[in-house]
């Protein structure tokens, strides 16, 4: 049966979320050093304690040494084979000297020591358990606010949110549950600090791995982002499995994916685009929702050497201030995001300078579709042939360890191309067509097809029209002046007998009108 003592070292354990053999070490050393301070002062000393029954044996260690320098820890040959004859030089020998009780002093020292102890251990676990975590994303509370710095509870340490990475639009309040990435943690002096942040473009980046399964299973990858925090931002995404649409599995039935980041960002608008590998369509796709005319990419070397991209894009004339964006923010975002510098023309300007040249629009088109169609095919090529070589090392990896889902992609990508190589041959080949010459179709055999009716003549009966030199009838309660061809009301019976004027100058058009009519 257990005892108090072990009970309570188990509930601490318990209450500061520490392993119980932690807790242990630290009492048996706490105990160690309360006991030096009484009569063992001088001695190494070694303490145990019973996880049954809680029952604490202090020993003394003494060294087997030629030439004994400290008699209080050291002990000659002859006097240790007394107690074991098997010793030799360096061997240590314990003996029991477990005192009958501490003193108050030493039961001080034990107290501090066990809080320190566990202290650190805390600290240790801490740190240990945040520092795999950069890079992922936390829950946290605001518990306060230090100047312009917010002091984040991730319940078992308090992470820092300092002002560069902050979002600028966001203020923060008490109490207000917010999602942080973890991007540092450091060893201080009051222990591990924790350095979060709510403006890193990753956040955005493990927000769609929560949000959508297709990324976090890599079905769809994000291939770049490009983030003003509390602004606005663009992620490229791309489809590594065919039939799966990147940009909808992104923002979900009825937006319902894409808004739950958008709310978790307070409003921070996102644009998702198709990665491309072909360069003028990813820029043209990053400039969106702007439309584009053309593109055309080149590469430049600079001065000190080193080779930089460059893209003209040529949009329409109302379509350039939305290319360019409120203070240029589209074509920023779009030249982060693709890694390309962009230069934005509108269309009749690019056509002046290509007059100037003697060139037109349409050849220059058909150049550029002819370079990126080389381009395209080249990137094809090194994918697949990127492809073929990470299928190759999960198959020799498959046999040593458990495969990434990447490589199991890779592995079933190559599956399916094998497939289909060998569908392609073993399929015959078609015949040749031939042209035949067109035949009048012949005419129809047997009773006759019923005409088409239309539904109107279904619902009601066909109006019939007056036949010629028959008067038409007016609606009921009027009569017609045959010499003024006008309705005029009927007279009713009884009562006082009123005559309505008739205007003889009425247009012509009314009356024409009233003959349309039919009743």
């Amino acid at each position: 049966m257990k005892s108090e003592f072990v009970t309570a070292i188990t509930a601490l354990a318990a209450e500061k979320n520490l392993p119980t053999e932690t807790v242990l070490g630290a009492v048996e050393m706490a105990l160690a050093s309360a006991y030096k301070k009484d009569n063992l002062a001088l001695n190494e000393l070694e303490v145990e304690i019973d996880k049954e029954d809680g029952t604490i044996r202090t020993w003394t260690v003494m060294t087997v040494s030629d030439e004994i320098e400290d008699e209080n820890t050291q002990m000659t040959l002859e006097a240790a084979r007394a107690t074991r004859p098997d010793a030799v030089v360096g061997d240590r020998i314990r003996f029991e000297a477990t005192p009958a009780n501490a003193g108050r002093i030493a039961a001080q020292t034990a107290k501090q020591v066990v809080l320190q102890r566990l202290r650190e251990a805390e600290r240790e676990v801490v740190f240990d358990e945040y520092s795999g975590k950069e890079g992922d994303i936390v829950s946290g509370v605001v518990q306060r606010l230090e100047g312009r710095n917010a002091i984040i509870d991730l319940g078992r340490a308090e992470a820092l949110l300092p002002p560069p990475e902050q979002a600028r639009t966001e203020h923060y309040r008490p109490t207000q549950r917010l999602k942080v990435m973890v991007i540092e943690v450091q060893k201080a002096a009051k222990g591990p600090q924790v350095i979060v942040s709510r403006a890193h473009k990753d956040l955005l980046k493990r927000l769609f791995e929560l949000e959508v399964p297709e990324i976090a299973r890599g079905i769809v990858e994000i291939k770049s982002i490009a983030r003003e925090a509390g602004y606005r931002s663009k992620v490229a995404v791309w489809s590594r499995q065919e039939g799966v649409d990147p940009v909808g599995a992104c923002v979900g039935l009825r937006g319902l994916r894409i808004q739950n980041i958008v709310n978790e960002l307070n409003g921070e608008r996102i644009d998702v685009v198709v990665w491309d590998p072909e360069p003028s369509r990813f820029v043209a796709n990053a400039l969106s929702p702007a439309q584009v005319v053309s593109v055309l990419t080149r590469e430049d070397a600079g001065e000190d050497g080193q080779r930089s991209n460059t893209a003209e894009v040529v949009v329409p004339d109302r379509q350039l201030s939305l290319a360019i964006g409120k203070e240029g923010q589209n074509a920023r975002l779009a030249a982060k995001l693709t890694g390309w510098r962009i230069d934005i023309k509108s269309q009749s300007a690019y056509e002046e300078e290509l007059a100037a040249q003697g060139l037109t629009l349409e050849q220059v088109q058909e150049q550029a579709r002819e370079d990126a169609l080389a381009r395209s095919r080249e990137a094809a090529a090194h994918e697949a042939e990127q492809r073929r070589i990470a299928a190759e090392a999960a198959a020799v990896a498959a046999t040593t360890r458990a495969l990434t889902p990447e490589e199991e992609i890779a592995l079933e990508y190559a599956r399916q191309e094998q497939e289909e190589a060998a569908k392609v041959a073993a399929e015959p080949l078609a015949p040749a067509a031939t042209v035949a010459e067109p035949v009048a179709p012949a005419p129809p055999s047997g009773p006759a097809r019923p005409t088409i009716r239309f539904a109107e003549e279904l619902v009601r009966p066909p109006l019939e029209l007056p036949k010629p030199g028959e008067k038409r009838r007016g609606p009921p309660g009027q009569r017609r002046d045959d010499e003024a061809g006008r309705a005029v009301p009927k007279k009713k019976k009884g009562g006082a007998r009123r005559i309505l004027p008739i205007d003889e100058d009425e247009d012509e058009a009314d009356v024409g009108e009233m003959e349309d009519i039919n009743w």
